[in-house]
C-alpha cells in the first residue's frame, strides 16, 4: 500500500464518522482508522475502510501505531470525536501536518479552563466555578444562584449536564459527577464538576471556520432539566442583526482560544443582556448539522475539515440559499423501537430524510442526553417555516415506530 494516506483517530460510530471517510477518497487520500475497539465502527466494515486495532490514548501511541502502517506517506492526522482532537492535534504537529494547536485543544477540552481563558479576553460568558468536592459545589450554586447548571468539566453530548433549582438537586447531582471516572467511552474523565449561571434565552450554535463565521444554528431542546438537542434549523431563523450578532461573539471566542485552524462549533444563548458564550468545542459540530449545512447553503463542512487536515485552503462558498430542519426522535420515557411507520413510505413534501437510528426491539431508556435520539426527520425549502413543518410533521408520523413499555417498580 503506497497511496497517500489519512489516519483518522477514532471516529463518530455514525453521522460524520463515515463521511470523513468518504471525503478523504473523494480527495485521493486512502482512509486509515485508528481504534481501540475496531468493533464499535460498523459503518467501517461496510464501506471497505482499513481499520487498525491501536492505543489512542495519546499522541506518543498514535504515532507508534502510525511508523508501524505498512503504508504509504502520511498526508494528514485529524478525528471526527470530540474527545480525540487533542490527541490528533498533537500527532499531527509532531509529523509536521497541519493541524489546530494542540495547547489551544486541551484547553477547550477543559470547560473550566477554557471559560477561564474566554473570560480574561472579555468574551462575553457564563458564570462558572470549577470544584472538586461537594461542600464546594454547594458553596458554588450558593454563590452562583438557583437555577444552576452542574456539568462534567470535559464532557459532550450534554451527557451530565443537569438544571438544578434547588440545594438538594444540586446535592444530589454533584454527588453523581464526583463519582464518574470516565465518560461513556471508557475515557478517563477529569476530576471535578463545572457550577454553572444559568443563561436564560433562545439557544444558537455558529458554525466557524478557520476565522470565518460559516453560519448560525437554531437549536431545539428537550425539556428542563435536561439540555438534550432535539432538533436544529440552519440558518436560524433570526434578524440579519442577531445573526452578525452570534457570529461576531463566536469568532471572537475562537480567537480568544488560540485556534483558528478548521472548524469549531461554537455554542451561545441569547440573553438579554446579548450573546452569551456557553462553550466552544475546536471541531465540527455533530447531530448531522455539517448536513444541513450541506442541504441549505451548498457548503461541505466535513470536506473542508478533511482538506484542512491535508493542508488544502476551504471553500466556503455560499452555492445555495435554502433551509434545512432536523428533528431528532428522542427517547423520553422506557420504550422499545420498532419498524418505520408505512406512512413514511411516501413522505410528507421537502422530507428528504426519516429514518430510525436505534436499536430494533430491545429495552430503551433515558440517559437523559445525546443517546436518547434513535431517529430523524429532515427537510430542505426555499424558507425556514416550511422547511421546519415539513420536518415537523415527518417527526409526528416517525413517533409511531417508539412504543412505551412498562417497568416493574423494583427495577425503574
Amino acid at each position: 500500500m503506497t497511496d497517500p494516506f489519512l489516519v483518522l483517530v477514532e471516529s463518530n460510530t455514525s453521522g460524520t464518522g463515515p463521511l470523513f471517510a468518504r471525503r478523504a477518497r473523494d480527495l485521493g487520500v486512502r482512509p486509515v482508522l485508528l481504534a481501540e475497539d475496531p468493533g464499535r465502527y460498523g459503518y467501517a466494515r461496510a464501506e471497505e475502510i482499513d481499520v487498525v486495532e491501536a492505543d489512542t490514548s495519546s499522541a506518543e501511541s498514535v504515532l507508534d501505531a502510525v511508523a508501524s502502517l505498512d503504508a504509504g506517506p502520511t498526508a494528514g492526522v485529524t478525528t471526527s470525536s470530540d474527545y480525540f482532537v487533542p490527541v490528533a492535534a498533537e500527532a499531527a504537529r509532531a509529523l509536521g501536518l497541519p493541524g489546530p494547536d494542540p495547547i489551544a485543544t486541551i484547553r477547550c477540552r477543559h470547560k473550566g479552563h477554557q471559560r477561564a481563558a474566554l473570560a480574561a479576553r472579555g468574551v462575553p460568558v457564563a458564570a462558572q466555578t470549577l470544584v472538586t468536592d461537594a461542600d464546594a459545589a454547594l458553596h458554588a450554586v450558593r454563590r452562583t444562584g438557583l437555577p444552576a447548571v452542574l456539568k462534567p468539566a470535559d464532557g459532550s453530548g450534554s451527557t451530565g449536564v443537569r438544571l438544578c433549582a434547588s440545594l438538594a438537586e444540586a446535592a444530589e447531582h454533584a454527588a453523581v459527577l464526583l463519582t464518574r471516572t470516565h465518560n461513556e467511552r471508557g475515557i478517563p474523565t477529569v476530576p471535578g464538576l463545572l457550577v454553572e449561571e444559568y443563561v436564560d434565552g433562545p439557544e444558537f450554535s455558529v458554525e466557524v471556520f478557520g476565522d470565518t463565521p460559516v453560519t448560525v444554528v437554531g437549536k431545539h431542546l428537550g425539556a428542563a432539566p435536561y439540555f438534550v438537542e432535539t432538533g436544529h434549523d440552519v440558518p436560524a431563523p433570526v434578524p440579519d442583526g442577531t445573526a452578525r450578532s452570534l457570529a461576531g461573539t463566536a469568532v471572537a471566542a475562537v480567537e480568544a482560544l488560540g485556534l483558528g485552524h478548521g472548524a469549531a462549533h461554537v455554542e451561545l444563548r441569547l440573553a438579554a443582556r446579548g450573546p452569551v458564550v456557553i462553550e466552544v468545542n475546536p471541531r465540527l459540530a455533530g447531530g448531522m448539522i455539517p448536513e444541513l449545512v450541506r442541504a441549505a447553503l451548498g457548503i461541505d463542512l466535513v470536506a473542508a475539515q478533511v482538506g484542512a487536515a491535508l493542508g488544502h485552503r476551504p471553500d466556503l462558498t455560499a452555492r445555495s440559499a435554502h433551509h434545512s430542519s432536523l428533528r431528532f426522535l428522542v427517547v423520553d420515557e422506557p420504550s422499545v423501537l420498532g419498524d418505520p411507520p408505512a406512512a413514511l413510505a411516501d413522505p410528507p413534501p421537502h422530507v428528504t430524510a426519516a429514518v430510525l437510528t436505534g436499536s430494533r426491539g430491545v429495552p430503551l431508556a433515558p440517559r437523559h442526553d445525546h443517546r436518547d435520539r434513535v431517529g430523524h426527520a429532515v427537510a430542505t425549502a426555499p424558507d425556514a417555516s416550511t422547511a421546519a413543518l415539513a420536518a415537523d410533521t415527518a417527526l409526528s408520523l416517525l413517533r409511531a415506530s417508539l412504543r412505551a413499555r412498562t417497568v416493574p417498580e423494583d427495577t425503574a
